[in-house]
């Protein structure tokens, strides 16, 4: 079964970009960031907001996108494990112990257009190449005021490098253990009022043996990828008024998933068009229109309790497609700052399955549906003085699920049985308000409330899977996550030295989570359920500085994240897959030539399941980076990753599985 699809939204837009900086500098009041959609100082924005420059990202250790933003304290996805190794539908984004599952809870966007699947909702992060990225900036905390679906616990956004000349060129290659193997290319031009730019990513890795050697078997094997990335861009300025874009990507990769019949395959094709109109500086423009296709192929198996034989369960397609776009419109009035908008969306897909017993083909399932979404916000940023800054948003938003059906067809007796769904609405109302007062030029003080949303994805309504020994039934019942947030925080600026602080609390009402309904010694059976409610709470601190060519930041997480509202053997426990603590730290060295950084991450113990069974222990990791400039353009590194090899816990369910062992690799860059 193939369904068609789509996604339209029209948001209303303006933005100061900022632009790389070519040293290190802490947060301060010139950092100019338009995670909030008003772009705003940092030490104007009433949130906490983290950015990561260039230089941040050329200095990681990790070569993807997700693993460097594990140095943003609070980031976090479904699993441990990163990108590289792990199945695509655990990459959901989640801040401050929100939870993680495969559908994200905070919105990732890739020059204003989602990056997040619009099927299932987690996050294919190679699709955006990191030699592309000019800048990412992390929005902690409800963001829906502004941002709408997914952005239940804030946003991420990655904005696109452009060409800083009439010419641009820039390469890098690399490669290093588990047979990694990696290239990519930036090249811009610019011709009376014409630009293009693009940017090509190859990469390869064998990976590594997730499954632990104690409990492992003839049956597993390796989980890598092998991946391409295409993205161009093709613009026409007006002036200095107007400009409008076309920007075409493709992406493909595929998969092992850590045995000889676990494997997947994605591939993407979507197209972005864009402008901007500019009048007097008081009253800008930005829309963007967007639309794509893609199919998601995945097969499932089953391992005896020896692990010596493995058995095909399933083989499943996902087809889907989806068509977009938007527009943000903003102005000054007086001391008011204004930016409005409308979106509106709709997405179709479908899961196709053959399901296997024995190694037969036993039964045909089709599963799928569509959502149809609008919505429409308005934010006001006033200055009072010099010292008061108020900010208030307020959103609406209204989606349909329809279409919804699943059919089964006896391969047997050709005996076919159809399920057809009602069609569901649900209406989301998310305000926000907030306010920052300036004390004197160093310090500052803010506290938001917020409401906040996530709707449940087609893949959550009508797509049942298999991991190894754990079967995910779908929920066609689910309704939409709501969150109520609260936070406060104070900023501390002096020369070249800058701390942020802030508490919160979360409260998530019917949320998502996959609910244990048997355990068996080669099965357990899990279900998507509104669970009732979970709540987080605690703070986070970030702190950096400047010294003469050292710089240094640092941040620390505490989040008890527990449920509140539910099973009554639930109430109490801890919410799967979040840690209590979570500390960060890095250090990047300039010495002529030379360019040394370290990165490290610690986290406490979590659990791998709803009911607390399996515990994943506490871990620290300690990334090395090195690289040396020779000539004006030319640059060598090297790095090094999980230096102490600590191989641990990444999943127990029931079979433990480990993070990476010791991994290297040394390149070559040309910028």
């Amino acid at each position: 079964m193939r369904i068609l699809g789509g996604t339209f939204s029209i948001l209303l837009f303006a933005a100061t970009f900022s632009g790389q900086t070519p040293t290190p500098k802490p947060i301060s009041e010139q950092v100019v960031v338009v995670a909030d959609r008003s772009g705003s100082t940092i030490g104007e924005t009433p949130a906490s907001v983290t950015v990561l420059s260039k230089p941040d990202l050329d200095a990681s250790a990790a070569p993807t996108l997700d693993e460097t933003l594990r140095q943003s304290v609070g980031f976090s996805t479904f699993r441990r494990s990163g990108s590289r190794t792990s199945n695509p539908t655990t990459q959901g984004v989640s801040f401050r112990g929100t939870g993680s599952s495969g559908a994200s809870r905070a919105a990732v966007l890739f020059d204003s257009v989602p990056l997040s699947d619009p099927f299932g909702g987690w996050v294919q992060w190679e699709r955006v190449p990191a030699i592309a990225v000019e800048q990412v900036e992390v929005l902690r905390g409800g963001a829906s005021s502004l941002y709408g679906d997914y952005a239940l616990s804030g946003a991420v956004n990655i904005i696109p490098r452009k060409a800083e000349r009439n010419h641009a060129f820039s390469a890098e290659a690399f490669a290093g253990g588990q047979d990694t193997f990696s290239g990519s290319a930036f090249a811009g031009a610019g011709w009376q009022g014409f630009t293009f730019d693009a940017a090509a990513a190859a990469f390869q890795t064998l990976g590594f043996v997730p499954v632990d050697k104690a409990a492992r078997g003839p049956v597993d094997g390796f989980a890598g990828v092998r991946y391409t990335s295409f993205l161009g861009r093709a613009g026409r300025e007006f002036g200095k008024t107007a400009s409008i874009f076309l920007r075409p990507s493709i992406f493909g990769e595929v998969r092992t998933n850590g045995t000889g019949l676990q494997t997947n395959r994605t591939h993407i094709r979507q197209i972005v068009a864009g402008g901007k109109f500019s009048r007097r500086e008081r009253l800008n423009a930005e829309w963007r229109a967007y639309g794509g296709t893609q199919v998601y192929d995945q097969t499932f198996s089953a391992a005896n309790a020896a692990r010596t034989a493995e058995n095909l369960t399933r083989i499943q397609r996902v087809p889907a497609q989806n068509i977009g776009g938007s527009l943000i419109v903003s102005g000054v009035v007086g001391e008011h700052s204004l930016v409005g908008g409308i979106d509106a969306r709709q997405v179709r897909g479908s899961s196709d399955e053959i399901v296997y017993s024995n190694g037969l083909a036993t039964t045909k399932v089709g599963a799928g549906g569509r959502e149809t979404a609008f919505g429409a916000f308005l934010r006001d940023l006033l200055r009072v003085g010099d010292k008061l800054v108020i900010a208030g948003s307020v959103r609406i938003d209204r989606w349909q699920n329809s279409r919804g059906v699943v059919s089964t067809l006896s391969l047997a007796s050709n005996l076919s049985s159809t399920t057809l769904f009602t069609d569901r609405n649900e209406t989301a109302f998310s305000p926000q308000a907030a306010i920052l007062f300036h004390a004197n030029d160093r310090f500052s003080v803010y506290a938001s409330a917020s409401s906040s949303f996530r709707s449940p994805t087609l893949n959550e309504l009508y797509r049942t899977f298999r991991v190894g020994n754990v079967n995910t039934l779908a929920n066609a019942d689910l309704r939409a996550e709501r969150a109520t947030n609260a936070e406060a925080g104070a900023n501390y600026n002096l020369r070249s030295f800058s701390i942020r602080s802030s508490v919160f609390w979360t409260k998530v009402d019917r949320a998502v989570s996959n609910v244990t309904l048997s355990v068996t010694p080669t099965l357990i059976t899990r279900q998507r359920q509104n669970v009732g409610a979970t709540r987080s709470a605690g703070f986070e601190i970030e702190a950096q500085t400047t010294y003469r060519r050292l710089h240094l930041s640092a941040g620390y997480l505490f989040a008890d994240s527990r449920v509140v509202a539910s099973d009554p053997t639930l109430v109490g426990l801890r919410v799967p897959q979040i840690a209590r603590h979570q500390f960060t730290f890095q250090a990047r060295y300039h010495l002529k030539e030379w360019t040394l950084a370290l990165q490290g991450r610690a986290s406490g113990k979590q659990y791998d399941d709803d009911q607390n069974l399996f515990r994943l222990e506490p871990f620290a990791q300690i990334d090395l980076f090195a690289s040396r400039r020779i000539g004006k353009r030319a640059s060598v590194f090297a790095a090094l990753e999980n230096v102490s090899n600590s191989r641990y816990s990444t999943g127990r369910t029931p079979i433990r599985t480990v993070s990476s062992p010791v991994n290297f690799r040394v390149g070559f860059r040309w910028n």
